[in-house]
């Protein structure tokens, strides 16, 4: 006789809704941070002989060691200091799954990624929340360093989304110098950062500090789904213990290993979505009653009165999807709009500048 509670979800998960990204099918697409002028020309062939060099009736390298050894090789540590996998948020979870859990503490600074809290939850782990300053979305850094001492875990985004902002290396070497958690900067967005914007030294300086870093952004292959992780080795270890087997398929090893041999050919396109970013912030702050952040990111957040019936008007009746965080805490009356090519920054311009005129 099957036991009372078959098919039932935990208790402490039953409220939860699955993620959602707002994605639909729309002309114009800012909503995801994705790199709009995909993968070079360069590189696409060899790409295309990649896949076609797959052997599909095997399974993957469990690890994607070739991978593994190439990212080594370009930042210059230890394969044994690298992880590998499906997408940066698989390492995120298993992250949690081996270093959270009942017990311990991860400390979350938003707004922020909200996966992060999400995940804590799934691996039942204790949450720190360090709200960010309102005005300017900075960490309040003297409270996460008081919480650091009775922490597990420390996630700090650089740059952040949605805000855009950096951390600085400066202070998270001297954070970690005062806690033996394990602090996670989330380096998702930071080639588009400037320079020396990177926590990546301190991994081998610090001891306990590890880099989260993925192909989906300025290496323009969000489809396929892979990111890595630089720390420690026992941290890479205890991340390699828990995760899903065969996680990163033979296609995605494939093209990401000719992404990082060929990456000088993303470079153009990198500068591009700098110069693009910093000629909408411009454009955007010339329209009555828009507030815009600056941002080391790909995208730019915006606040404006009645953002939820904007980003409704731009989705229905301009065919523009942007990214809807106005009922996000801390983020009221906010949108994030992503850096498109030229043509669709127009026309996101254009469009809000018609709106504000008309809902005032």
């Amino acid at each position: 006789m099957p036991a009372q509670n078959a098919m039932r979800m935990r208790d402490d998960l039953v409220d939860l809704e699955p993620y959602d990204p707002g994605a639909c099918v729309q002309e114009v697409i800012l909503s995801a941070n994705e790199n709009p002028f995909g993968v070079p020309r360069a590189l696409r062939e060899a790409m295309n002989e990649a896949v076609a060099q797959s052997a599909f009736n095997r399974y993957p390298d469990p690890l994607a060691d070739a991978l593994r050894e190439d990212i080594a090789s370009w930042h210059g540590v230890s394969r044994d200091c690298v992880i590998v996998g499906n997408g940066g948020d698989e390492i995120i979870f298993d992250l949690l799954l081996a270093f959270g859990g009942s017990q311990r503490t991860l400390i979350d600074c938003p707004p922020t990624f909200s996966i992060y809290a999400l995940y804590a939850k799934l691996t039942g782990t204790n949450v720190v929340t360090i709200v960010r300053d309102e005005a300017d979305f900075s960490i309040d850094c003297e409270s996460v360093e008081k919480a650091a001492a009775q922490a597990d875990l420390i996630m700090l985004t650089s740059p952040n989304n949605p805000t855009g902002n950096l951390v600085d290396p400066a202070w998270v070497q001297k954070l970690a110098a005062s806690t033996d958690a394990l602090v996670i900067v989330d380096e998702a967005y930071v080639e588009f950062a400037k320079e020396g914007s990177t926590c990546l030294p301190l991994v081998s300086s610090c001891g306990n500090v590890a880099v989260l870093r993925t192909f989906s952004k300025a290496f323009a292959l969000a489809g396929a789904r892979c990111g890595y992780l630089i720390g420690p080795a026992d941290v890479v270890r205890g991340i390699a213990a828990v995760r899903q087997p065969y996680s990163v398929n033979v296609l995605s090893q494939a093209v990401a290993r000719v992404a990082v041999q060929g990456r000088a050919a993303y470079q153009l396109d990198i500068e591009e979505i700098r110069r693009e970013r910093a000629r909408l912030i411009d454009r955007l702050s010339e329209i009555d009653g828009i507030e815009v952040w600056p941002s080391e990111g790909n995208f730019v957040l915006v606040r404006m009165p009645n953002a939820s019936e904007v980003y409704e008007r731009l989705r229905d009746r301009f065919s523009i999807l942007v990214r809807n965080f106005s009922r996000s805490a801390g983020l009221k009356d906010c949108l994030r709009i992503t850096v498109g090519t030229p043509g669709e920054n127009q026309r996101v311009v254009s469009a809000l500048d018609m709106l504000r005129k008309e809902m005032k």
